[in-house]
């Protein structure tokens, strides 16, 4: 687990959404201060609503669970100031980008999104990100303290026979999955009508516009646009090889000529290089598919289906001869789940349509074409084959060993994190309102 416990993220995610949902108003007052943050009883009034809301249980005093986690998120963030960690705007704003942009995917829509939250997107985004940047840096912090922990089998074994067998959990029905995917194939003059606008665009910033200001009017890139293009500090790993090509080698300032990528056409400005990292902003434009574009990708992974079925060709090979999607052609198309690292997905964790072209195939069947959108938002062509269906099941070793390891090393990491949050407490001015000193704390250190 390299992340913040999950009731500590629970409650970092509540506190960026409680108030739009609380109907009640609450009359504020500081609660507790650890180091210089303070913590008010509208943080654990609007918590504690939200998790009664959904449905979670307690054994105890709900109220002092949530003033635990909310010490605990608090001392991380006071020990992140003393250690100098920095998350910087533009690794918040990509952050941001990336999590609002997995809740369209999951959602199906922009106005969607809006319509659920009853705000814009800027203002969804106003709302979430002070909450993502404390969530960074708990999650740096956390990273510091535990990361390097790490188990052995025999250590996972015993972790498994040590949970009652009522209590292990229950894992939800699950598909391993190929996919064969196509990218539009832009037509020439679809490429130079780009081509031009970005010329025009790179004369205007010659003659003195301003390049943020273009890329917020003109540039297609939905996670960087609104900051003006900029993408934040990446390494030559981090970026697609064209793009990383010439952004290492301009000079800071300057305006790269044309440069074309799986995304799209760009153009590029260095802001700054530090080390093997260069901050860059760019403009996007990407050229439009036509009806006849589109219906030559159907046609041509309807021919592969054809083929596939008369046992031409099987749908593995076909992934590597044919598939445009680098991350899984040469593996045949075999799908790797970048949460968990295995092949194993729950199907809400697809993006909507290939969810719903799997949902229904038995193992061993392949979907019909369909298009969806990519992390980055280009429109692709996909069939996919579905490999197994896993029903819902109580955990165990031989279907979940990933699972079952993630959990001994979070129980490791866990024990080390508690030790470290006993450490800190003696060296951290801590007070606690005197209406909670009857808490029972699982830290009995939180009142000296």
């Amino acid at each position: 687990m390299n992340k913040i416990p999950n009731i500590i993220l629970g409650l970092l995610l509540l506190s960026g959404t409680s108030h739009l949902y609380s109907q009640e108003k609450i009359v504020d007052q500081i609660v507790a201060v650890v180091g210089d943050n303070i913590i008010i009883q509208s943080d654990i009034e609007n918590q504690y609503l939200q998790m009664k809301a959904q449905g979670y249980a307690s054994t105890g005093d709900m109220k002092c669970e949530v003033l635990e986690d909310l010490l605990i998120q608090k001392l991380m963030l006071h020990q992140a100031k003393i250690d100098s960690i920095e998350i910087t705007d533009a690794q918040v704003e990509q952050t941001l980008d990336n999590q609002i942009q997995g809740f369209i995917q999951r959602i199906g829509s922009e106005e969607k999104l809006e319509a659920y939250y009853n705000k814009t997107i800027l203002q969804i985004k106003d709302d979430f990100r002070e909450l993502i940047r404390n969530q960074m840096l708990s999650q740096q912090m956390q990273s510091n303290i535990a990361n390097d922990i790490s188990v052995t089998p025999s250590e996972i074994r015993s972790f498994y026979r040590k949970i009652p067998k009522d209590s292990l959990p229950l894992i939800p029905a699950q598909v391993e999955y190929r996919q064969l995917l196509r990218n539009p194939p832009f037509n020439e003059e679809s490429k130079l009508a780009v081509r031009q606008k970005l010329l025009d665009l790179r004369k205007r910033i010659m003659e003195g516009e301003d390049f943020s200001t273009l890329a917020i009017l003109y540039s297609e890139d939905p996670g960087s646009a609104a900051r003006g293009g900029e993408l934040g500090f990446q390494g030559k790993n981090e970026l697609v090889k064209e793009f990383a090509d010439v952004a290492f080698s301009i000079r800071k300032g300057a305006i790269s000529p044309i440069v074309e990528t799986k995304f799209g056409f760009h153009i590029i400005q260095l802001i700054e290089r530090k080390g093997e990292k260069v901050n860059v902003r760019h403009i996007l434009m990407k050229p439009k598919v036509t009806a006849e574009e589109t219906r030559q990708v159907y046609d041509f992974l309807d021919s592969i289906l054809v083929k596939i079925r008369q046992d031409s060709i099987s749908f593995a090979n076909a992934a590597i001869f044919y598939s445009q999607d680098d991350d899984s052609r040469m593996s045949g198309g075999v799908m790797v789940n970048p949460v968990s690292g295995d092949t194993k997905f729950q199907l809400d964790q697809l993006e909507q349509a290939s969810a719903k072209a799997i949902q229904n195939l038995n193992p061993g069947e392949i979907s019909d074409p369909f298009e969806t959108q990519d992390m980055s938002g280009n429109h692709v062509y996909k069939i996919i084959q579905l490999s197994n269906r896993i029903e819902p099941h109580k955990a165990n070793l031989k279907l979940d060993y990933h699972i079952l390891q993630e959990m001994t090393k979070s129980a490791s990491q866990q024990e080390v994190f508690m030790e470290w949050v006993e450490e800190k407490q003696e060296s951290t001015y801590i007070k606690i309102d005197e209406s909670y000193r009857g808490c029972q704390f699982k830290s009995k250190n939180w009142i000296k």
